[in-house]
């Protein structure tokens, strides 16, 4: 078995890691937009000063159609956020195809040639981790800390296994429609595990809150879970930031995702593929063929969100999702489900249902003469339970039913969510 992961492992790195022409042509582009940059830093004069940081900094990149650079523009801390926005605006006016990319600190997208973007973004040059004041500043010191940290050929193979293997599953990417693993996460986890495999053997294992502190910030797990944030404390690993200790560097990662993880963990262990490298698409139709052989219903819905595309967009399309899903539970017994959202401003959710034959219905206590006769008249099939009047629901519409009359009862909530348009997708 072990001879035949390494084999797979050894292909893997062959696809996944960027030519040497790629690196070369991304290489020229960056140097040239670099050169455009410092010179209008230097013409408006602006107290900042440009840096290279992600995946491309540090050399642990991975092969995709579209590769997005990340450059920083390091400002002097003298600044307000509101003015590096400003300056940033002002550096890019010469420049054509900007876009604009709302985050925690917004941002611009840059593109340089047609398979690479630049992600410009603004951040405030500090001494030490007490003077951030967005988690972006810490950048430059993430790249110096995992270019210390991961030197050789080898663990950077390392690196760009895990950053596949997570991307494949869904699970890269600290976005809060993903809430999985930051490239920064794993690299600092491979940093500590020292290979992929050691990583996902022991990510099976782990159980919840399972800390990690590489550079020994702390005495004990106690003494981090008395200091940091209760905020950070809510993924299941508790990964301290070795470049600044009030951090978690997983805050992101959500249990649902890291079960998710494991179990693709577990099952590559046991049976090593080289497709669970590869991006699994969901095929609606095969998942529609499968559930109507089993006698389930399927649907495919498509939300549509008035917020910006990117990180804002996603994670009200999934707030959403995540909404929808115990309205349907109270009906149906859900047997699969799944939300994606690529890029843009609409997601799809499918589910995958069987109808409950009834619900139990609760109304008020027996004493409440008033809304106990209202109950009763409402609900022929009533019984009373310690007190309480309960009563029996049929369940005799299908999903797309309830879905159509969720939407019609629900016109002012769906708003509030910022959903703009809830449509059933069919053949």
């Amino acid at each position: 078995m072990k001879t035949k992961i390494n084999f797979i492992l050894k292909e893997v790195l062959r696809e996944i890691e960027p030519s040497n022409e790629e690196i070369s042509i991304i290489g020229d582009s960056l140097k040239k937009f670099l050169k455009r940059i410092n010179t209008e830093i230097k013409r408006l004069k602006i107290d900042a000063e440009t840096f290279i940081g992600g995946s491309f900094a540090k050399n642990t990149m991975i092969k995709k159609g579209k590769y997005d650079i990340d450059v920083f523009l390091r400002f002097n801390k003298k600044y307000s956020d509101k003015e590096i926005s400003k300056f940033s605006k002002e550096i890019l006016k010469k420049f054509q195809k900007i876009e604009l990319v709302h985050g925690s600190r917004d941002y611009f997208r840059v593109k340089i040639n047609d398979f690479s973007y630049i992600e410009l973004i603004p951040v405030i040059k500090v001494k030490n981790s007490r003077e951030f004041r967005n988690i972006t500043d810490l950048s430059y010191s993430h790249v110096k800390y995992v270019n210390k940290k991961l030197k050789s050929k080898k663990i950077l193979d390392e690196v760009r296994l895990a950053k596949a293997f997570c991307y494949a599953h869904h699970c890269y990417g600290a976005e809060s429609h993903i809430q999985g693993f930051s490239g920064y996460g794993l690299e600092l986890l491979i940093a500590y595990y020292k290979s992929f495999l050691k990583f996902i053997k022991e990510i099976i294992k782990m159980r919840n809150k399972e800390v990690i502190d590489i550079e020994k910030k702390y005495k004990n797990k106690q003494e981090v879970l008395m200091n940091l944030n209760s905020s950070k404390l809510n993924s299941p690993i508790i990964l301290i930031d070795p470049t600044c200790k009030q951090r978690n560097a997983l805050a992101a990662l959500s249990q649902e995702t890291f079960e998710r993880f494991q179990k693709e963990c577990k099952h590559f262990l046991k049976n090593p593929r080289r497709e669970k490298f590869e991006i699994e698409k969901i095929d609606f139709n095969q998942i529609k063929e499968s559930s109507e052989k089993k006698g389930q219903e399927f649907i495919l819905i498509e939300a549509k969100t008035k917020k910006p595309e990117g990180d804002i967009a996603g994670s009200k399309l999934l707030k959403f999702y995540k909404n929808l899903l115990p309205e349907i539970e109270r009906f149906f017994d859900i047997k699969k489900k799944g939300f994606d959202y690529k890029k843009g401003k609409t997601a799809k959710y499918f589910f995958v249902v069987k109808r409950k034959k009834e619900i139990i219905l609760e109304g008020p206590e027996v004493i409440d003469k008033k809304n106990s006769k209202a109950f009763k008249k409402a609900h022929k099939d009533y019984f009373v339970k310690k007190g309480k009047i309960y009563a029996r629901k049929k369940i005799d519409f299908n999903i797309e039913e309830f879905i159509e009359k969720f939407k019609d009862k629900n016109k002012k909530k769906i708003k509030e969510m910022y959903i703009e348009k809830l449509t059933i997708l069919k053949d």
